[in-house]
């Protein structure tokens, strides 16, 4: 998906690309004398056809100064018209072809897509205008001339009118997804919040009542027995009684007081979880590339436990070892590459021997929770990998953070 994704990565270079072929098509026009080109060109003609050139190439500018590319190519048009006629100063092979440049089209679609305020429309809309003008040349009226003219500059501002519509609806039902999203995360929180509110009510009203009973009884029991061992049993089962009250009683306060939010880092710990494993011996190199905010929470989270358990158990296997954590965020996903080299010494057997041999089963169940997949095992080099894939936007409700 971030492949198909590359042409909004690198805006200038397609932009570059489109001027060029445009450039190249309008030359190739004049040249073959689809349009205003001399039978025998002059001097002003190769002129005019550099300057020509020169003026398609302004296509690079097209998002970010949209009304000066139209400017230049609604300079060169009329130029080019008023040497034709009235100045006489240029006779094309074909009078019935002179026709303004294609990059005229393209140029037309910018200031209507790029023009995001009302003020920047209207004056979209003026210059635009004018520029049908040139292009058109009503002062010399012909059908065919009017019609292409008005197709040159039409089709452009129409399709950036449909192109800015579609995503302005775009963004609204994303927005609406999401915000529906955070609604019915809060209505499942709620709920869990009553029912937890419910059980401790339970818990209080029917539980801590009759282990009350349990322990009057058996206060009662160690004053009314008349041997040493049943008193004795009596005061034990009170006590312990008293006990499991305490107990029920925090229980109940857990209950009814809501979960504290997951205390797990985000991506903004990884600095110090890898400043920490360089000051234990074990140096570690952090590269992070693109925006943390395009990963979720839920995301941000679980790339911190991945590094958290990728260096700790280079801590326990790979002692004396070099470790570089690699972290990409793009659009679409979030990648996270953490890898060792050949460890420097042997591990230690005992400290070893304190894992359960579960953290990378239980790391690659938390990647699943959230739709991606981990690969980890050793390298040709004899060092070790750890690499997950993870979506980068991830429903908070829909996933165990």
């Amino acid at each position: 998906m971030s492949e198909g994704r590359w042409h909004r990565r690198h805006p200038i270079a397609v932009d570059t690309a489109i001027a060029l072929c445009f450039t190249l098509a309008d030359t190739a026009a004049t040249l073959t004398g689809a349009t205003w080109w001399p039978e025998r060109p002059g001097t002003l003609a190769w002129v005019l056809l550099g300057a020509q050139a020169l003026a398609c190439l302004t296509l690079v500018a097209r998002r970010r100064a949209p009304l000066t590319v139209v400017a230049v190519l609604g300079a060169f048009t009329l130029a080019v018209t008023l040497l034709i006629s009235p100045l006489d100063a240029l006779t094309p092979a074909h009078p019935g072809n002179v026709w303004a440049p294609f990059s005229t089209a393209l140029a037309a679609y910018g200031p209507v897509f790029y023009g995001r305020t009302a003020r920047n429309r209207r004056t979209a809309y003026l210059v635009l205008g004018l520029f049908t003008l040139v292009v058109a040349r009503p002062w010399e009226p012909s059908f065919t001339v009017i019609t292409v003219g008005l197709l040159r500059t039409a089709v452009g501002p129409l399709l950036a009118l449909y192109f800015d519509a579609r995503r302005r609806l775009v963004c609204a039902l994303t927005e609406r997804a999401e915000r529906a999203e955070r609604e019915r995360h809060l209505l499942a929180e709620q709920a869990c919040a009553e029912e937890r509110a419910r059980l401790a009510g339970e818990m209080h009203d029917v539980v801590t009542h009759r282990v009350s009973l349990m322990v009057l009884q058996a206060g009662a029991l160690r004053v009314t027995a008349s041997d040493e061992a049943t008193r004795r049993a009596a005061e034990e089962l009170r006590a312990a009684g008293c006990q499991a009250l305490e107990e029920l009683r925090d229980l109940v306060g857990i209950l009814r007081t809501a979960p504290e939010d997951d205390r797990t880092p985000t991506p903004d710990g990884l600095a110090a979880l890898v400043a920490e494993s360089t000051a234990a011996g074990v140096p570690a190199e952090l590269v992070e590339r693109g925006d943390r905010s395009l990963a979720s929470p839920v995301v941000g989270r679980t790339t911190y436990r991945i590094v958290r358990e990728a260096l700790t158990n280079v801590h326990k296997h790979a002692p004396g070892a070099r470790v570089a954590v690699r972290v990409e965020y793009e659009e679409s996903r979030v990648r996270v590459v953490v890898r060792n080299t050949v460890p420097a010494g042997r591990p230690d057997s005992e400290l070893t021997r304190t894992g359960s041999g579960l953290g990378i089963t239980g790391l690659r169940r938390r990647v699943e929770l959230v739709h991606g997949s981990l690969r980890a095992g050793p390298e040709p080099d004899g060092g070790f990998c750890v690499a997950a894939d993870l979506p980068a936007y991830v429903p908070t409700a829909e996933a165990v953070a």
